[in-house]
This record gives C-alpha cells, sequence and structure tokens, in this order.
C-alpha cells in the first residue's frame, strides 16, 4: 500500500517572493500601470469571443493535452453519495471528462456524475440547477443562516429537499468549484460570474477556486509584449489569461 499523499497550502514565503521579483529589473514591465492601444482593444475583444476556447479544445480534443487525474474524480471517491454536476464550454472536454470518469472503479459513478454544457460567465446556470423562485428563497434562507451563525444558531438547509418534490429544479448545490476558470472570463464579466456562483448555493454553500496569481510562474513566464492591461496576458492560443488572485484581492 502507498504512502499517503502530503498536502501543503504553500511551498514558498510570499512576502519572500514579492521582494525577490519586484527588486529584479527583468520583471520591472510586470508592476508598470498599462494604457492599451486600439489593436489591443481589438485582441481582448477577439480573445474573449467564445470562439478562441472552441479552437483550442477542437485542438487537444485528442484528450493527450487534458491530465488523466480528473479533479472530479476524488470528489467522487471521497464521498459515495455526493453527486457531481459538471459543466465546461467545450463539447469536447465533457466527453473526455465523461470517458475518464465512467472507466473508473468508482461505486455508482453513472448516477453521480452529470456533465453538461454551459457557459456560465455569458448565459448564466440552467433552470433545471435552480430555478427564479428557488433562487430568491435560497437567498433568503442565506440570509437566516447567516442570522443564525451570527447568533450561535444551526443553519437549516431543508430547501432543497422541497425544490426536488416540486420537480421544479434540483435546489442548488452545496459547493462550486472553478478549477483555472476564472483566469478565462473577460474582466467585465467576472463580478457577474461570480455571483452567478453564490446565486446557485445552498445556505452555508462555499465558493471554491484554483487559479493563477500574483507572481506565480504562470505571470513571470509572459514576455511584455504579451500584456493587453494590468496584469492581464494574452495567450498564444488566442486567449486572455488574468491573475485571478491579483484581482480579487484587488492589489
Amino acid at each position: 500500500m502507498s504512502a499517503e499523499a502530503e498536502y501543503f497550502s504553500k511551498d514558498f514565503e510570499w512576502e519572500t517572493l514579492r521582494q525577490e521579483i519586484e527588486n529584479n529589473p527583468s520583471y520591472q514591465y510586470h508592476l508598470l500601470p498599462f494604457t492599451d492601444t486600439p489593436s489591443q482593444q481589438q485582441e481582448i475583444q477577439a480573445s474573449e469571443d467564445s470562439e478562441a476556447w472552441k479552437r483550442f479544445h477542437h485542438r487537444h480534443s485528442s484528450g493527450k493535452f487534458f491530465k488523466e487525474r480528473s479533479s472530479v474524480i476524488p470528489i467522487l471517491r471521497g464521498n459515495k453519495d455526493i453527486i457531481v454536476y459538471a459543466c465546461d464550454c467545450s463539447s469536447e472536454t465533457l466527453e473526455r471528462a465523461k470517458e475518464i470518469v465512467h472507466s473508473s472503479s468508482i461505486f455508482a459513478v453513472q448516477n453521480r456524475f452529470h456533465p453538461f454544457f454551459c457557459d456560465f460567465a455569458c448565459t448564466g446556470f440552467p433552470k433545471w440547477l435552480v430555478c427564479d423562485s428557488c433562487i430568491e428563497s435560497l437567498s433568503l434562507k442565506q440570509q437566516e443562516c447567516s442570522s443564525d451563525v451570527k447568533e450561535g444558531g444551526v443553519a437549516d438547509k431543508s430547501g432543497s429537499y422541497l425544490s426536488r418534490e416540486c420537480g421544479c429544479c434540483i435546489g442548488g448545490v452545496d459547493f462550486v468549484s472553478l478549477i483555472f476558470t476564472l483566469s478565462a472570463v473577460p474582466l467585465k464579466k467576472m463580478s457577474p460570474a461570480i455571483m452567478e456562483c453564490f446565486s446557485v448555493l445552498k445556505p452555508g454553500g462555499l465558493l471554491l477556486f484554483r487559479d493563477y496569481g500574483l507572481y506565480d510562474m504562470t505571470m513571470l513566464r509572459f514576455e511584455q509584449e504579451k500584456r493587453v492591461g494590468f496584469r492581464i496576458f494574452l495567450q498564444g492560443v488566442g486567449f486572455i489569461e488574468v491573475l485571478v488572485v491579483s484581482l480579487l484581492l484587488g492589489c
């Protein structure tokens, strides 16, 4: 039996890294203000088009680009009662994910993994996930949940069961996971996209994300001519990468 893997929240001191980067002359262009030009604005608009992502996914449709160790599999294996609804704006990616998950030896995986096509940053989540009336109900329950937590009470999550009995929707989800997703969302759509994720959460639910951040290797590898905004870069495959962590922290 193999030894358990160890996971670390960080493998460096961030302040030390920040000082090292900011004192390195070769990285100074990352710290300078940015004034865009009309041609760069055109590049940004073109990269925000979903066609850029379609070209990317079509290029890697064989599946060799995507890791076999899908982030979904540990979730499904960790709890036999959990149900995963996985969305993507690429049908090729969804098919590849379905192949990987269904080829695993996970208990009752066909009934617990539900991939669906959706570009939530543009269209929002489908109403079968949570309908308008339930969104309003969840919002009220979320307020009650916050009040209960402040007063030392226990949050009530029974609303989702009522939704399933009525058949209007599944009643929202317990958590939303965004894995290298926000960095690909256009800046003007990022705040609405995050709010859309919160809108489908049950009271006490969590929004989890993993993405590119300030001073990480993704930032440092971009050359100066790839800048199309302050801490915004144009990928070689034709779409934008945003340093999400620096934006969320207001850096």
